[in-house]
């Protein structure tokens, strides 16, 4: 099934208990990033042009579009591969910071790269690199240190992981 099958068989949507309520509801953010690897084990890093830490590929997203879709979208927009993009790996929620709203963090398993050129998009990254997490670590944030730590774990057992804040629940 397609989405539009999936939205009408919904049917018709609720109707607010209370007028107004779902434009006062609170709204969060949240992005879709893919681990994609080279078959030494390095992760893909980019150094994007609006932050001075190192990312994965991938982005926010956008009104109606899935974390999953996303991240398939800005893949193919920073590096210029349309990737089959696989199973989720971490759910991660990031706090409330400065400006920017809490937010939900997905990283999706994005494969392993034979030796394929990229086309970085020049608006969104000047620069790529194959890293090991160790040697990457100093360049990220904390939190994205750890979030790709659980993402590395998640990939080698096969067991996706909920996080707050790259920290597990236990």
């Amino acid at each position: 099934m397609n989405r539009q099958n999936d939205l009408a068989a919904e049917g018709e949507p609720e109707k607010e208990f209370n007028p107004g309520i779902a434009d006062r509801l609170p709204r969060k953010t949240a992005a879709g990033g893919a681990l994609i690897h080279d078959r030494a084990g390095r992760i893909l890093f980019l150094e994007p042009t609006y932050k001075p830490t190192l990312d994965i590929p991938g982005g926010i997203v956008e009104y109606d579009e899935s974390p999953y879709e996303a991240c398939r979208r800005e893949v193919k927009e920073e590096i210029g591969l349309d990737l089959e993009i696989g199973r989720l790996l971490v759910v991660d929620w990031v706090p409330a910071l400065g400006p920017w709203t809490d937010a939900l963090a997905f990283v999706f398993d994005g494969g392993i790269l034979d030796e394929v050129p990229l086309t970085l998009d020049p608006t969104e990254a000047r620069a790529h690199h194959y890293l090991t997490l160790a040697e990457a670590t100093p360049h990220l944030r904390p939190s994205m240190a750890r979030r790709l730590s659980l993402a590395e774990q998640a990939r080698t057992t096969n067991t996706p992981t909920y996080a707050d804040f790259g920290r597990t629940l236990s």
